[in-house]
């Protein structure tokens, strides 16, 4: 009897590169869905109920970003991981999708391997659940349970990414902590496929986190530390 295999959907108007990752997926024991523009992907997120989505920005009728916010807006699809394909040039549309929710991106053109293991990463991370409740630092407050996070008691609304980001940063303060290993416990991958992603959610973690966002210092060459006060 052969084992369920985790159903990726995928929502891009380039054949070419819809049958390449469809490919590689199901060398990795998925089973790869599609969709050829936005309206149909947000349909085919419902219906088909797939563990991940990746989607690109750039689709017919209706945008990748618009698909990405109405997906994550709604109770039946806001759980659904996505992955975004941009373009190197669309770091703006980049910035909000991940605002909005998306959980990672790649930028355009790109190794299906890379996509396949960012997909394993994210999926092998997701039944991950924390043992502590709770954690602090001066007046930011962290409930891990509730997936909440406040600033001198004002909610800071967080991406999974960022809300994990910034809870191994806080668990593991005065510590520097490189790149590839953020990249390796807040993302789950394996190897340094691309420590900009560090860089990007970071930034926005920062934006975020207010005047508190000093509070995570860079440290050049290595990676990034919460400073003790």
């Amino acid at each position: 009897m052969h084992p369920i295999r985790q159903r990726v959907l995928i929502i891009e108007d380039e054949q070419d590169v819809t049958d390449l990752l469809a490919r590689q997926l199901a060398k990795a024991e998925f089973e790869a869905v599609t969709a050829f523009n936005g309206e149909a992907g947000i349909t085919a997120a419902r219906e088909e109920k797939p563990a991940l989505i990746i989607l690109d920005l750039m689709l017919p009728k209706m945008s990748g970003l618009e698909v990405c916010r109405v997906l994550k807006s709604n109770d039946e699809t806001r759980h659904i991981p996505i992955i975004m394909l941009t373009a190197k040039a669309e770091e703006v549309d980049r910035i909000v999708g991940l605002e909005f929710g998306a959980d990672d991106y790649v930028t355009k053109p790109f190794s299906p391997r890379e996509v396949v293991l960012r997909v394993q990463a994210i999926l092998r991370r997701g039944d991950n659940r924390p043992a502590e409740k709770h954690l602090s630092a001066g007046d930011i407050l962290i409930d891990l349970q509730r997936h909440d996070v406040r600033v001198a008691g004002r909610a800071v609304d967080l991406t999974a990414i960022e809300f994990k980001l910034l809870s191994t940063l806080l668990q593991r303060r005065g510590r520097v902590q490189a790149r590839d290993r953020l990249l390796n416990d807040v993302w789950g991958y394996e190897a340094a496929i691309d420590t900009r992603t560090v860089d990007t959610h970071v930034r926005r973690l920062r934006e975020k986190l207010g005047k508190r966002g000093d509070l995570i210092e860079t440290v050049r060459g290595f990676g990034y530390r919460f400073r003790e006060r």
